[in-house]
């Protein structure tokens, strides 16, 4: 049976995947900030489920990590949906670096507590999602582009560092696209996906391991683009409009 740790289980897509692998009959460790939505993933199936309130921006968020996967019994994956993002326009500094403190230095705490533990149990899995914000920066959010890039890059960086030192820890970047979760309600960002149909392709590229995948093949054509797009071009590109 396999064993899955989801930091952000409590929302959005980490609650989604969340589901199906209870459903796929795999043990899930879940963890995130919401107490009561905690409550219903372990109803779900109380023998599968063990649950941990965790907020990454804490400095005990590892210690927190490592009391839910002894709980588990261990992991085969772990897998990092915890994000914030917001549009932010006015460049309002609480939002930007909240992003920041949220995206950058939570990712990044949990992310290496999760490469040290398989670093010592013989390897693993650690699966993200990233987004295709990473790309390039987009104007309607700086601090969630910028963040989005950092993640994918550090990733590339602890894969090599895997190869490097032989540890066996395999990763998966998910690049989604825009998804209509509570992180964007309100906006009106362009070809808005339903999450439970990206929460299958997530759960299908963690199965099997894919090194990177982005969802969906509309987004997959629009990052292709935008890679090609000059920077003057790109700079007076509107990504998104108000109504």
């Amino acid at each position: 049976m396999k064993r899955i740790v989801i930091l952000g289980a409590t929302s959005g897509l980490g609650n989604e995947v969340a589901r199906l692998c209870i459903a796929a009959g795999w043990r899930v460790g879940a963890a995130g900030r919401n107490a009561e939505a905690l409550s219903r993933l372990k109803a779900l199936a109380p023998e599968q489920v063990e649950t941990a309130e965790i907020d990454i921006t804490h400095e005990d968020a590892p210690q927190r990590l490592a009391g839910l996967i002894d709980r588990l019994g261990g992991m085969e994956i772990y897998f990092h949906a915890s994000g914030i993002g917001k549009r932010n326009t006015d460049l309002q500094p609480d939002i930007e670096l909240a992003t920041l403190r949220t995206n950058g230095e939570g990712f990044v705490r949990m992310v290496t507590a999760a490469f040290d533990w398989f670093r010592n149990h013989g390897g693993g899995h650690i699966a993200i999602i990233s987004s295709v914000a990473g790309t390039r920066g987009l104007g309607s959010a700086p601090a969630y582009s910028a963040t989005k890039r950092l993640q994918s890059t550090y990733v590339d960086a602890l894969a090599q560092l895997s190869h490097m030192e032989r540890l066996g820890i395999r990763f998966t970047d998910i690049r989604p696209g825009f998804v209509a979760t509570p992180l964007l309600a309100g906006d009106d960002y362009p070809l808005l996906m339903r999450p439970e149909p990206v929460a299958r392709r997530i759960f299908r590229a963690i199965v099997r391991r894919r090194r990177r995948v982005v969802i969906d093949r509309r987004y997959a054509m629009l990052v292709f683009l935008w890679r090609l797009t000059p920077a003057w071009l790109w700079e007076r590109l509107p990504i998104r409009k108000k109504n």
